[in-house]
């Protein structure tokens, strides 16, 4: 799979260098580095775990409450409202 990555130039040329002196395309440097860390039992702490927000809670004029739409019946609510508002 192709991809773009935007390094800093230092970055860049350290692994180009290294690609080089390996003997190492430097597609197959990144290679290697990225299943290196990816295989690593490194702590994860290092960058910060974003947690999902909780589902929002909608609120029918009549005040009862949905919780956790699913996508169906999103899609079956805008349906209908894209229905009743042609007419």
């Amino acid at each position: 799979m192709r991809t773009t990555l935007d390094l800093p130039d230092p970055t860049f040329r350290r692994l180009k260098a290294e690609a080089s002196i390996r003997g190492l395309k430097l597609k197959e440097m990144v290679c290697l580095f990225i299943e290196a860390g990816l295989a690593s039992n490194a702590p994860r702490n290092r960058m910060k775990v974003r947690r999902r927000s909780p589902l929002p809670v909608t609120r029918k004029a009549t005040g009862t409450l949905h919780s956790a739409l699913s996508n169906a019946r999103i899609n079956e609510i805008l349906t209908l409202e894209e229905y009743h508002g042609e007419h």
